[in-house]
C-alpha cells in the first residue's frame, strides 16, 4: 500500500547496497558517514533498525532514514533481480547451536541513544 508519507525512490538496477543508497540519494556526505549511521543504529529497512551496511535492497523495500520514509520501486527499463531465497536448513542449524568448546562471544551492550545526535543532529529511528 503506497501512501502520501512514502518518497518514491526508482532504482535503475536492483539489488542495491544500503549504504550505497544513502548516498545515491543524498542524505549523507560520503560512504564513511552512511556506514556509521547505519552501524549505530540511525537507518531502518522495513520498518526495522538495520545495521548490515551492504543490505542489498530491492524494489518493494521501505528505507527508514532521519524522519522519512523512502519506498524503493524499480524502472521501467531495468531487470527485476531475484530476492534470495531464505534457506530453512540454514537458519535450522543457526536456532539449534552445536556444542563447541570455544567460549561464547559476548555480545556489545547497547547504551541509550540520546533523541537527537550531538555531532549529526539527527533523530535515531524507532518504530514503536
Amino acid at each position: 500500500m503506497m501512501n502520501e508519507e512514502y518518497i518514491e525512490v526508482e532504482l535503475e538496477e536492483e539489488p542495491i547496497e544500503l549504504c550505497k543508497l544513502l548516498k545515491v540519494l543524498d542524505l549523507v556526505e560520503g560512504g564513511g558517514q552512511a556506514k556509521n549511521l547505519i552501524s549505530e543504529g540511525y537507518v531502518g529497512v522495513n520498518h526495522e533498525i538495520c545495521t548490515i551496511k551492504r543490505k542489498k535492497l530491492y524494489s518493494g523495500d521501505v528505507l527508514a532514514f532521519d524522519g522519512e520514509l523512502f519506498q524503493l520501486t524499480l524502472s521501467e527499463d531495468a531487470t527485476p533481480a531475484e530476492r534470495p531465497v531464505i534457506d530453512e536448513t540454514v537458519t535450522a542449524e543457526k536456532a539449534a547451536p552445536v556444542a563447541t568448546t570455544e567460549p561464547a562471544k559476548n555480545k556489545r551492550k547497547r547504551t541509550k541513544k540520546p533523541k537527537v545526535d550531538e555531532k549529526t543532529g539527527r533523530r535515531p529511528i524507532s518504530f514503536g
